[in-house]
């Protein structure tokens, strides 16, 4: 199922049939209208009562022109004489852009005024009589002659006429101008008229022989439309269901997915869309009514661009509806809701107002009344100065409550960045900036009070740390060297030699865990003083790789360096950074999983250095990086490996005071750090 929502071809496919089906559809309900009205007529379209009603409405057309050409000018027809010197005039009208434009450009007609014997006609001949003569020889005439009809037309005889509604009301009387500008009264009674069907004309007639086609199939196959009507439907159904459910999805997301184009304001999209498919298919139905071979492909072409243009916008309407975006995508909306929100918001400030905030509201209204008093005094030279000088001391009074607001959020910044030695002098203030400038004194005092309180508890621990680590020093001094003493003597017993060997070990190891956490101290207190110069980096970092050789041996570490070729200089302590190296180094070795690699990286970046240290530890770091640097924190939760938890730290510490940053990185087993100076 989520393929078939998701197939593009599918979906290709079904947007390629709906405008087939659409003309199938609008084909079929145009045939089954055609046959409810025409489906009992001739298959010969000249036997037709459509036919009939056509032609005696081009006739009637005709006459209804004669009304108003006169003896002196003529509109649709040219003014001639034949060889008898008699005036007649010929029909000059071209029926490409009128209503007549089928068969009515293949009746020639002969149209005589009894009152003015003037004649009217579109045949070119010389000898009218003879014209009116052979009328009668063709197989489809109609003539009207002292109010008696004579034609071979069944449906507009002498017998089936009376019943014809048109003909009824063409022997009503009509107006018609005369040659005088006088108005007089006119009927069908007062012509006499002889017409035929030019059927040579009407066969050498390419658009007509399509008309005849097109009237010949409609009438064979009566049933087609039927058929067509209920399987172009169905499909157009299940094509369109199939679509909504679709329309959005993506293979390999559940989520309607949509473009920018599905973000654009709905309504912009909606009158861009509805212009254009429009315009495409009003050129469509225009040019479908010239019915000729290159307008109807013309007319297709602007059908299918209207097709497109409508799908555009219906598959964003369907998409949006279907992402619960429909209503967030119209402008409209986002205004209404900005005015709700902006009118919510003032509707609680009017409910929680302050003083404050009562008084900037009549001061506000205070402001808007006078400026609407001033502005109505317009016509006197001293309100337009009066409202001019009330403008200017707003404008002072904003500018200089802005200002004191300005020494407030100054005061604000000054406190955020760590300074405390502020005051505002309270006196210069009133209403709430006045409250805001004893709050922010209050607060800078609390936190000076809270700085010397921090410093003095952070002084008195590192005295502590220094007095105990001195006392714990001099007897742990004693300790080692009757130590090294007793290893000197001759020792026969191996329990006693093991004894003294632990006593070594154990000792050196305070002993290294009481300087670490002198040094600790003094860093994190920077009671350091720096001897800062020019350091190698490259040689630096070889050199403490060349002292820790052997111990990456034993553990069967693998060293990867990648350093640029030309020298690389920060400005550091040589002896602190060495400490820094030798701290990560030292952490390697005890923690870094056996037969690895160890990736030491130096690379410039912009002004600065950067140095990284990878490897892979040998215990799961279930630690996060902000933990692993607390004092006498380690990776190794058993505490099983021999280290103070301080190496981390001290090397943090050491970073920072030489101006540089020092940051840890934990990825599953693999262990980062990185430094930049």
């Amino acid at each position: 199922m989520n393929k078939i929502k998701s197939s593009n071809l599918l979906k290709g496919i079904s947007f390629v049939l709906i405008p087939i089906l659409v003309l199938i559809l609008a084909f079929s309900i145009f045939h089954v209208m055609f046959l409810n009205e025409y489906g009992n007529e001739s298959k010969d379209f000249t036997k037709t009562e459509a036919f009939s009603t056509s032609y005696f409405r081009f006739i009637l057309n005709q006459i209804s022109k004669t009304q108003y050409v006169s003896t002196k000018e003529s509109s649709n027809y040219l003014e001639l004489e034949d060889e008898k010197g008699n005036l007649y005039y010929y029909d000059t009208t071209n029926y490409s852009n009128d209503y007549f434009k089928g068969i009515e450009n293949y009746i020639k007609y002969i149209i005589v005024d009894n009152k003015t014997n003037i004649m009217f006609t579109n045949i070119r001949s010389t000898n009218y009589t003879e014209e009116i003569a052979k009328i009668k020889n063709n197989p489809t005439y109609w003539e009207y002659v002292d109010s008696n009809i004579d034609t071979n037309i069944e449906y507009i005889n002498k017998d089936n006429i009376k019943y014809n509604y048109t003909y009824y009301y063409s022997n009503k009387e009509v107006n018609k101008i005369d040659e005088n500008g006088e108005l007089e009264k006119r009927n069908l009674k007062d012509f006499n008229i002889y017409t035929y069907y030019d059927e040579t004309a009407a066969n050498e007639a390419i658009d007509l022989q399509g008309g005849r086609e097109i009237w010949n199939f409609l009438i064979e196959n009566k049933t087609l439309p039927i058929y067509a009507l209920g399987i172009s439907a169905i499909l157009l159904i299940a094509i369109v269901f199939y679509l909504i459910y679709a329309i959005g999805h993506r293979d390999g997301k559940e989520e309607i997915t949509l473009n920018s184009l599905d973000k654009m304001s709905y309504e912009l999209i909606t009158i861009i869309c509805g212009m254009i498919s429009l315009s495409f298919l009003a050129i469509s139905i225009v040019a479908l009514n010239m019915l000729n071979y290159i307008t109807i492909l013309f007319a297709f072409i602007s059908y299918i661009l209207a097709y497109i243009v409508a799908s555009i916008w219906v598959v964003t309407t369907i998409k949006r509806i279907k992402a619960k975006e429909f209503l967030r995508s119209f402008t409209t909306y986002k205004i209404i809701r900005w005015i709700y929100h902006k009118f919510k918001n003032l509707r609680a400030t009017f409910r929680n107002k302050t003083p404050e905030t009562k008084k900037i509201f009549w001061y506000y209204i205070v402001f808007i009344a006078i400026s609407i008093i001033l502005a109505s005094l317009f016509y006197t030279g001293l309100a337009i100065l009066l409202l001019i000088a009330f403008w200017i001391y707003s404008y002072f009074r904003i500018r200089k409550y802005v200002n004191k607001q300005a020494k407030i959020e100054e005061a604000l910044k000054n406190i955020y960045e760590g300074k405390t030695d502020i005051y505002l002098d309270e006196s210069e203030l009133e209403g709430i900036l006045k409250r805001m400038a004893i709050y922010i004194n209050d607060i800078a005092g609390g936190f000076s009070n809270a700085i010397k309180e921090s410093l003095k508890s952070e002084r008195l621990k590192t005295e502590l740390i220094t007095n105990v680590s001195h006392d714990i020093k001099t007897p742990l001094t004693s300790i080692i060297n009757y130590v090294d003493l007793i290893k000197k003597e001759d020792i026969q017993n191996e329990k006693i030699k093991e004894y003294v060997d632990i006593l070594d070990k154990k000792s050196q190891r305070l002993k290294k865990l009481t300087e670490d956490l002198v040094e600790a101290s003094k860093a994190s207190s920077g009671n350091i003083k720096l001897n800062l110069e020019e350091i190698r980096v490259k040689e630096l970092i070889n050199q403490t790789i060349g002292e820790f050789k052997d111990k990456f041996e034993n553990r069967n570490l693998i060293i990867e360096t990648n350093m640029p070729e030309d020298d690389v200089k920060i400005t550091a302590d040589n002896r602190y950074m060495y400490r820094i190296i030798e701290n990560l180094f030292s952490n390697i070795t005890k923690y870094a999983q056996d037969g690895t690699r160890v990736y030491i990286d130096v690379k410039k970046k912009n002004k600065n250095i950067e140095i990284s240290i990878k490897n892979i530890s040998k215990d799961r770091l279930n630690i996060s990086a902000d933990e692993l640097m607390q004092r006498f924190v380690r990776g190794d939760k058993s505490r099983y490996t021999e280290g103070s938890g301080l190496g981390l730290s001290i090397a943090k510490s050491l970073t920072e005071l030489q101006k540089g940053t020092f940051n840890i990185t934990i990825d599953g087993d693999l262990f980062k750090v990185e430094m930049r100076f």
